[in-house]
């Protein structure tokens, strides 16, 4: 018979570490808390100061340039509008009109060195100043001082439009507003920042709230919080270490925060359930660790390693802003796997059965119960009855569902179709952009070399409104220049036609890249040049993610398949999880499509349609979905197979499978749904976009893929569901055995082994 240390050796690596992790429970619970502080402090004493964050593509290119001219930026451009009521006269009879802009021009220039570049319209000269109908006058400017004018803008552009409004009061019948590059991100900056912490102060306390109904007790609400908090933790520290080296936006660490709160309390339930379960079933606390271990600590691994490949999918879209996001949220996945496999096993030890204390009355008592939940065994059971008519009903919801997604149209919104007009700078944004289409965000073009300082610069410069001139109104005045740090980088302004993002605006852009700039800069010795801005940046990122997309399909459903088959030994599986996931996501983007695009509900919502749907969002939210999904469909295949590998018939292993797992993966979907539903209350539509999709597909994967569509395909397929071919039976996989039954044991080294089953903890009729 071979001894208890034989035993150990042959288990798996995974077991082996709960069972250390059980038995040394204090030193690993506090080591673990301690490594993720130790973490999230080293981030931020060392901090993130590495690449730079580019567009793909030219813009790309013209930020590094910025970039390489000693660590400057892009000047930022500011226009402040001077608009009189319609039946005034023209500008060019109009005194009042002029005396405002004279004014504008003479409040900018008491800044100082603050501003530079500041140009306004004079009546012999409006030099594209000056709107057509002649009511509408502008008055531009760029931010100077370090870091060309960034460093100190919020003080800046207070300054300014401070000038403006002392305009405006002594104006009173004119419109004087100002809106620009500067103004526009700082109201960005704010309102994202805003947004996100009521975010996380809504979704924090909704997990917890949702987290206790789900166990009927504090403490054991409190368990899947601290995993995914102390994950969240560490990942934070990685993130800002890593940013030493990988380009990381701003975005990343609320996606770390999301995705770590999603898949941190999807783990902790799907553990805490079974050792709930083993308990209620006879075992002493340390064989119930022991069998979680074995059972649902595998499907924690292979759940987050699937996670992980996903995720590790968006490396290869080639835009640093996923960079970032792939990086934080594999790091924060990978802790959680490695805290639900040494600190929950631990914590859990510590706690014993008072992991079920301060239970909530009249709840508590059924909650702890761990039973099977009999309404969706009593669904699953009538699917397994007719598999054909349920399965082909449900295929059927979803790809109707899914039809309005083959009208979608990705494109990306202007400022003022994406942040609220409530918002000033956004409000004013559109005002001048209505007056002077183009002007408000122009085109920069980067120059760089020795001959930006020689005349064939300012010649070609003056060729370059030649070519705008005879665009036929496809590129704007006016055309400015400005220096970008003390050497030999220059920025060249030119206004495109349309709201920026539109199909005008592209022609453009393409026309100023093809024609007009070869024409002029093109013809200077020495220089390089490249084109960047909103317009450009979003052009060129729309361009990346079209040619890459297939790439990063083809990645994470191949690495996917790979990984599932080796986890359940069988073919059937990881196709029939692969096509459920695609319907998921499918429906999801067939209601977007109909919300966003065609705009049902946005009176509600509070968003302005514009007709498409934001590019990078679709496959974003593919790599996402198909990773925080798969946690269910592992969870719940994991748990029919070992139902089926004792013996069972596919059918009861089916129906029993799910049953017993359906509360725990209605709580982790209901948890996840709550918190990505917050998004849709958040300002900006992207965001808005974002929350109703994945919280739609992750409702649909919970319910009609979990509950029909699974069992229905399971149980055609009967036995097959399993089999593996014979060519890929040398590949590792779970084997997921029959919990043993209970057995009479000695007291363990803690005196913590004895049964915790007591009466008051049966199930509850009804």
């Amino acid at each position: 018979m071979p001894t208890e240390e034989e035993s150990s050796r042959r288990q798996p690596l995974t077991d082996r570490i709960a069972h250390w992790s059980a038995v040394h429970r204090k030193a690993t619970f506090f080591g673990w808390l301690g490594l993720t502080l130790v973490l999230l402090a080293i981030g931020a004493v060392v901090g993130g100061k590495g690449p730079g964050h580019y567009d793909p593509g030219e813009s790309g290119q013209a930020q590094r340039m910025v970039e390489e001219a000693d660590g400057a930026a892009v000047p930022p451009t500011e226009s402040i509008l001077i608009q009189f009521p319609a039946g005034s006269a023209p500008f060019a009879q109009n005194t009042e009109h002029q005396q405002a802009v004279t004014e504008v021009v003479t409040a900018l220039g008491g800044l100082g060195d603050k501003i530079s570049n500041v140009a306004g319209p004079t009546p012999a000269e409006p030099r594209g100043l000056v709107s057509p109908d002649g009511r509408s006058a502008l008055v531009t400017f760029s931010l100077a001082g370090p870091r060309n004018g960034w460093a100190n803008a919020p003080s800046t552009i207070a300054a300014s439009e401070q000038a403006a409004a002392g305009v405006a009061a002594r104006h009173p019948g004119a419109t004087v507003v100002q809106s620009g590059v500067a103004s526009v991100d700082l109201a960005m900056d704010e309102v994202t920042e805003d947004d996100f912490t009521r975010a996380e102060i809504i979704s924090i306390p909704l997990t917890l709230l949702i987290l206790v109904l789900v166990f009927g007790a504090l403490v054991a609400a409190s368990v899947p919080l601290i995993l995914a908090i102390s994950a969240v933790a560490g990942a934070m520290g990685l993130l800002t270490l890593g940013a030493n080296w990988l380009p990381v936006s701003d975005s990343a660490s609320s996606l770390v925060l999301l995705v770590g709160m999603a898949v941190g309390v999807d783990y902790s339930l799907f553990y805490l359930r079974r050792a709930r379960e083993e308990r209620m079933a006879g075992r002493s606390v340390s064989e119930a660790l022991r069998i979680t271990a074995a059972t649902s600590g595998r499907a924690v691994v292979i759940s987050g390693l699937t996670v992980m490949v996903s995720m590790a999918g968006l490396f290869l879209t080639g835009m640093d802003t996923f960079t970032g996001m792939a990086f934080g949220t594999i790091a924060v996945v990978g802790l959680a796997v490695v805290g639900s496999i040494t600190a929950l096993p631990a914590l859990l030890a510590m706690l014993k059965t008072r992991v079920d204390s301060a239970r909530l009355p009249w709840l508590g008592r059924r909650r702890t119960a761990a039973g099977e939940s009999k309404i969706w065994t009593a669904i699953v059971h009538r699917v397994v009855k007719r598999p054909l008519i349920w399965g082909l009903f449900a295929t059927a919801l979803l790809a109707l569902a899914a039809l309005p997604a083959f009208g979608m149209r990705l494109s990306d919104p202007s400022l003022q179709q994406r942040l609220p007009d409530t918002i000033p700078a956004i409000k004013n944004l559109g005002t001048i952009q209505a007056a002077f289409p183009g002007n408000a965000s122009p085109a920069k073009i980067v120059v760089s070399g020795p001959g930006v300082e020689t005349p064939a610069f300012e010649t070609a410069v003056d060729n370059l409104r030649a070519q705008v001139a005879a665009s036929g109104g496809q590129l704007r005045e006016p055309v400015r220049t400005a220096e970008i740090g003390d050497g030999d980088t220059r920025a060249v302004y030119v206004s495109l036609a349309g709201t920026g993002s539109d199909d005008e605006s592209h022609r453009a852009l393409e026309l100023l890249r093809d024609k007009a700039l070869p024409a002029s800069l093109g013809q200077v010795a020495d220089v390089e040049f490249a084109v960047t801005g909103e317009t450009a940046g979003m052009y060129d990122s729309a361009k990346t993610l079209d040619t890459r997309t297939p790439i990063v399909f083809a990645f994470v459903l191949g690495f996917a398949f790979l990984v599932l088959v080796a986890a359940f030994r069988s073919v059937a599986i990881p196709l029939i999880s692969i096509a459920f996931n695609l319907l998921s996501i499918g429906a999801a983007y067939g209601l977007m499509t109909w919300i966003f695009q065609d705009g049902h509900g946005a009176s509600l919502l509070g968003f302005t349609p514009y007709g498409g749907i934001i590019s990078w969002l679709p496959l974003f939210m593919f790599v996402i979905l198909f990773g925080l999904s798969m946690d269910y469909h592992v969870f719940i295949l994991s748990r029919i197979r070992e139902r089926w590998a004792a013996g069972t018939p596919n059918k009861e292993a089916v129906v029993h499978g799910i049953g017993g797992s359906a509360g725990v993966v209605t709580s982790a979907a209901a948890v996840m749904v709550a918190v990505f539903a917050v998004f849709a209350a958040l300002s900006l539509v992207d965001y808005k976009m974002l929350g109703i999709g994945m919280a739609f597909a992750i409702a649909v994967d919970a319910t009609i893929v979990r509950g029909v569509l699974l069992p229905a395909a399971l149980t055609l397929l009967g036995d097959r569901s399993w089999a593996l071919p014979r060519w890929l039976r040398w590949l590792p996989g779970i084997t997921l055995e029959a919990p043993p039954e209970p057995a009479a044991e000695a007291p363990g080294p803690h005196g913590d082994d004895a049964p915790v089953v007591r009466k008051e903890d049966q199930p509850v009729a009804g």
